[in-house]
């Protein structure tokens, strides 16, 4: 049985295994003992209420609860840019205009921001390639919307999510090699492992003073402009499907796009519901799945049936039950895992 539940400092080294198979382009999942080690330790201060809110974030493990494999990742910050500057680039469009000549251009240009300060932010998404299978990518990412639901007093109104950006054939990022590259004079995984590292000052020192005209930079730059990494697609869709969307911010390495959202716009907001657990060994099931999320802050589980809930309960085999760690009569949150409309 496949359970999200939230990471404890023992998941070291289920964590740098993850790491390792994340591959390059995931600045906040390096297999670094020492940052991964650090993270851990700040989740769980977090969750005893010991951590200053600049400090604050979330993890959690998908496992397979049969062999005791952790098979995914994701992560929830819970304010970012408030003791390190959360940097973005901003693109608006700007028109030249001359009324003698009777022309007039439009131009885009990229601006430093730090707009989204004080956001919460979605990130460390990552599932093993041999796991992608039968719901776990929508449970990996979907989980998290169920945790601040849960807990929304812990989190911002806004939320916000760095989208992998469009690595080429080499590996290699065209928009880092045409205006990163220039201003740090560093390789790309070398500045992804400085800021993975907590080492972000380098950026404000380095980074362009002026606005970049999006039209000086090279056609294969311009094109990864909001665009996404491949293997990133499934997890953008996900999170449009909950209510995230691109707007005017871009990632300063890749170019990848960053959605947002209002925290109260999101679709787990208005269509999960609480419901009551009754524990049977043969429950009603449809072929719609559910996500359930239990109410511990601690042990924090969430996990998917094909239950059919009724009249405010929702039923679960034993197994079930016991994977999510809750009774009968516990409350649990769940919602439909895609959108049909609202829970019933």
């Amino acid at each position: 049985m496949i359970v999200m539940r939230l990471c404890r400092p023992a998941d070291l080294e289920a964590l740098i295994d993850l790491a390792h198979k994340a591959g390059p382009g995931m600045t906040t999942l390096k297999p670094d003992r020492d940052v991964q080690g650090a993270r851990l330790e700040r989740v769980q201060r977090t969750v005893d209420g010991l951590a200053p809110l600049a400090d604050q974030g979330y993890l959690f493990m998908m496992e397979d609860t049969t062999t005791g494999a952790a098979v995914g990742v994701c992560g929830l910050e819970v304010a970012v840019g408030l003791e390190q500057p959360f940097y973005t680039y901003r693109m608006d469009t700007f028109v030249h205009a001359s009324r003698e000549m009777g022309l007039y251009t439009r131009m885009d240009k990229l601006h430093m921001s730090h707009g989204l300060t004080g956001y919460s932010e979605l990130c460390t998404l990552f599932l093993s390639p041999d796991w992608r299978v039968n719901g776990n990518g929508a449970l990996l990412s979907k989980s998290r919307f169920m945790f601040i639901a849960q807990f929304p007093e812990r989190f911002s109104e806004h939320l916000c999510a760095e989208m992998r950006g469009h690595f080429d054939e080499h590996g290699e990022s065209p928009f880092w090699r045409a205006l990163g590259a220039h201003f740090y004079r560093i390789g790309f995984n070398e500045a992804d492992q400085l800021v993975a590292q907590g080492k972000k000052s380098f950026l404000a020192e380095l980074m362009p003073r002026y606005p970049v005209y999006v039209d000086f930079l090279p056609e294969d730059a311009r094109a990864c402009i909001g665009k996404t990494h491949i293997d990133t697609e499934p997890a953008r869709r996900l999170l449009e499907s909950e209510g995230l969307r691109a707007e005017q911010h871009i990632d300063i390495f890749e170019g990848g796009p960053v959605l947002e959202a209002r925290i109260a716009s999101l679709r787990v907001m208005h269509d999960s519901a609480l419901y009551t657990i009754d524990i049977t060994e043969s429950p009603a099931t449809s072929d719609t799945r559910w996500i359930v999320a239990n109410s511990e802050l601690a042990d924090f589980r969430v996990m998917l049936t094909r239950s059919v809930p009724h009249n405010g309960v929702l039923p679960l085999t034993p197994e079930q039950a016991a994977a999510l760690r809750v009774q009968a009569g516990s409350t649990v949150r769940a919602m439909t895992l895609n959108p049909q409309g609202p829970a019933q």
